[in-house]
C-alpha cells in the first residue's frame, strides 16, 4: 500500500510539476489521497479510489474526456485498429449453446473446416453450451494471442458424434465498410460504418471496383457512423475534393490552429456525389460531410448530425491505464464548430436525442430554428449553411415512425428476431442455396410467409413479448423485410443484407431520385442559396 501511495505521490508531483510548480490545488489532491489511505475508519482499496477521482475530475470537463481502465484499452482500440487475434468466427448463442452463423473468409476456422451451422460445444475440454455462459467469457475462451492454439469439439446437423477441431488463433480483420455496390448501371454505394487504420484501404478497393463496374455518381453512407480517426476522414474527403482546398482545422487552448488539406490524390473529384446521415453520425462522419458541403461538392440527404466535435488524445499512464483527454475542437472549412454546446452539464448533453425526438426535429424540419448569428455561406456557390453545432444536411428526411411500434421493438430487442431466423436458417441453408444460387434470384422472388413470421411471434412470447395484434399488424411488412435480409446476411453477407434493408431507407431513395435526375441535382444545391 505505501509503495503504490508513493508512487500516486511521485505521478501527481512531478507529473504535473512542468505546468505548476508548488501548486497549492495539487498539493490539496496528494494530501487527501495520503490521509485517506493511513487514516481512514475502514480499509480502502486505493487502485479504486485513485480511479474514481480521474473519473470525477475529468467529467467536471467536457462529455468526451474519458478515462480507460488498463483491462479495457486494448478492447477500446480493436475496431479502430482494424483487427484482432482470434479463430474467425460470427456467433449467435442460441439456447445457451454457440451458433456458428459465419466464418470470416480466409480464417483459422474457415482453413480446418468450421462452416455456418456448427455448434460449438467445448472449448479446450471446457464445456460451453447449457452453462448460461456470457458472451464476453466465451470470447475470452476463443480470443487469444496469434500462432496460439485452441481445441474445440463442434456439433454438426447430420454428424452423430462430436467433430474435433485444432485451430490457430490468427489476426482477425475488423472491417469498417459494410457495403459496396451498383445500385443500378451508373450509381454506386458504400456504406462506412466506422473511421478506422483500414478504412482508407477498404474505401479504395470498394471505389475502384465501382468505377470499373461503370460507376459514374455515388452515394457515400455515413448514416449511424459514430467517427473514429482523423486521419481516416481526411483522406476519405480528399477522394472528392480538388488540391489545396481546407478539409478541417483544429484549435484548442493549449494547441495552436491545424489545417488539412486535400491532395492530388483524389479517385472522385467529378461525378455527383450524395452523403446520408443522420442523428447518430458523428465526429469523424461529421468533417467528412461538413467539408463536403462547405465546398458544394455533396449533396447532403438525412437529418442533422450528432453534433461531436473534440479532439481526443489518448495519455498513457503509469499501469497501463489511458485516458482519452480533449486538447481541441473540429471546425469545418467556413468556420462552422461542429461540437455543439455542452454547458447545462454531462447529463442532459447526453439526453439531447431524447430531446429532439420529443421536440420533434427527426420528424419536422420546420421544428429546427437558427439564429441568424450562425448563419456561414459556402465556398464556392455561397449557399446558406448553419454552424452552433452538427451537420445539417440539404435535404430534410423526417425519421420514418409508421412502421415502428413498441412490439416490434421488443421482439428484435429480446432476441426473437435473431433466433427465428437462426432456426430457419439451420433448417433450410442447402434448400436456400439451391434454390437461390445468386443473390439477385433470392431478392427477386424469396418471400417471408406467414408461417416464418407466426414462429417469430411464438419465439416472441417464449420470450415474453406479449403478442399485440395491433401493432403486429403495424410492423409486418418490416418484419418481413427484416427477416428476409437478415436470412441473406446469412447465407451470404451485409452486403446483401443492406441491398434489401435500404429499400425501406428513405434517404437512400430520396439519393436515387437525386443522382438520376440530373435538374432536380442541381436545383436541391441552389435551395439555400440567397
Amino acid at each position: 500500500m505505501k509503495k503504490f501511495l508513493m508512487m500516486v505521490a511521485l505521478v501527481l508531483s512531478f507529473g504535473f510539476s512542468a505546468v505548476a510548480d508548488s501548486n497549492e490545488e495539487l498539493q490539496k489532491l496528494t494530501h487527501a489521497v495520503y490521509f485517506t489511505s493511513h487514516y481512514y475508519v475502514d480499509s480502502v482499496k486505493m487502485s479504486k479510489l485513485v480511479d474514481d477521482a480521474i473519473v470525477g475530475m475529468l467529467e467536471q470537463l467536457d462529455p468526451h474526456s474519458s478515462y480507460i481502465p488498463k483491462e479495457e484499452v486494448q478492447k477500446m482500440n480493436e475496431p479502430l485498429e482494424g483487427s484482432f487475434d482470434g479463430i474467425g468466427v460470427q456467433f449467435q448463442m442460441v439456447e445457451d449453446t454457440l451458433l456458428v452463423v459465419q466464418t470470416i473468409s480466409g480464417g483459422p476456422s474457415e482453413k480446418v473446416g468450421i462452416v455456418a451451422g456448427d455448434r460449438i460445444v467445448y472449448v479446450n475440454d471446457t464445456t460451453i453450451a447449457g452453462v448460461k455462459m456470457q458472451n464476453t467469457d466465451i470470447m475470452h475462451k476463443l480470443r487469444g494471442p496469434k500462432g496460439t492454439t485452441v481445441n474445440v469439439k463442434v456439433l454438426r446437423r447430420g454428424v452423430k458424434n462430436l467433430i474435433d477441431f485444432r485451430i490457430v488463433r490468427d489476426k482477425i480483420p475488423v472491417y469498417s465498410l459494410d457495403a459496396s455496390y451498383m445500385v443500378d448501371d451508373k450509381i454506386g454505394y458504400i456504406k462506412v460504418n466506422r473511421f478506422s487504420a483500414t478504412t482508407i484501404d477498404e474505401f479504395n478497393e470498394a471505389l475502384s471496383k465501382l468505377k470499373k463496374e461503370g460507376m459514374e455518381s455515388l452515394i457515400l453512407d455515413l448514416q449511424g457512423n459514430g467517427g473514429g480517426y482523423l486521419t481516416a476522414a481526411v483522406a476519405l474527403a480528399d477522394h472528392f475534393l480538388q488540391s489545396g482546398r481546407l478539409i478541417t482545422y483544429t484549435e484548442g487552448n493549449a494547441q495552436s490552429r491545424l489545417t488539412y488539406e486535400a491532395t492530388s490524390k483524389g479517385d472522385f473529384e467529378k461525378g455527383d456525389l450524395v452523403v446520408l446521415i443522420d442523428e447518430n453520425s458523428a465526429s469523424a462522419s461529421e468533417i467528412v460531410s461538413g467539408a463536403l458541403q462547405d465546398w458544394d461538392r455533396a449533396m447532403l440527404v438525412g437529418r442533422r448530425s450528432f453534433g461531436k466535435g473534440l479532439v481526443q488524445k489518448p495519455i498513457e499512464l503509469p499501469g497501463g491505464a489511458q485516458i482519452r483527454l480533449t486538447i481541441a475542437r473540429y471546425y469545418t472549412p467556413t468556420g462552422r464548430c461542429i461540437q455543439r454546446p455542452y454547458k447545462e452539464g454531462t447529463k442532459q448533453y447526453r439526453r439531447d436525442l431524447i430531446e429532439r425526438y420529443n421536440h420533434g426535429e427527426l420528424m419536422h424540419e420546420d421544428s429546427i430554428v437558427f439564429p441568424d448569428s450562425l448563419k456561414y455561406k459556402t465556398l464556392s456557390m455561397r449557399r446558406v449553411v448553419y454552424g452552433g453545432g452538427a451537420i445539417m444536411p440539404d435535404v430534410f428526411i423526417p425519421l420514418d415512425t409508421t412502421r415502428y411500434t413498441d412490439y416490434h421493438r421488443n421482439l428484435v430487442a429480446k432476441g426473437a428476431m435473431n433466433k427465428a431466423v437462426l432456426n430457419y436458417v439451420e433448417a433450410n441453408r442447402k434448400d436456400i442455396m439451391r434454390n437461390y444460387p445468386r443473390f439477385e434470384k433470392y431478392n427477386k422472388t424469396f418471400e417471408v410467409t406467414d408461417a416464418m413470421l407466426k414462429e417469430l411471434t411464438d419465439l416472441g412470447e417464449k420470450e415474453e413479448v406479449k403478442f399485440n395484434e395491433e401493432e403486429f399488424a403495424k410492423s409486418k411488412e418490416l418484419l418481413r423485410l427484416q427477416m428476409k435480409a437478415l436470412i441473406a446476411r446469412d447465407i451470404w453477407k451485409t452486403n446483401e443484407y443492406f441491398q434489401i434493408m435500404n429499400a425501406n431507407n428513405d434517404s437512400y431513395l430520396k439519393a436515387i431520385e437525386l443522382l438520376r435526375d440530373k435538374n432536380l441535382y442541381q436545383k436541391s444545391f441552389v435551395k439555400r442559396k440567397e
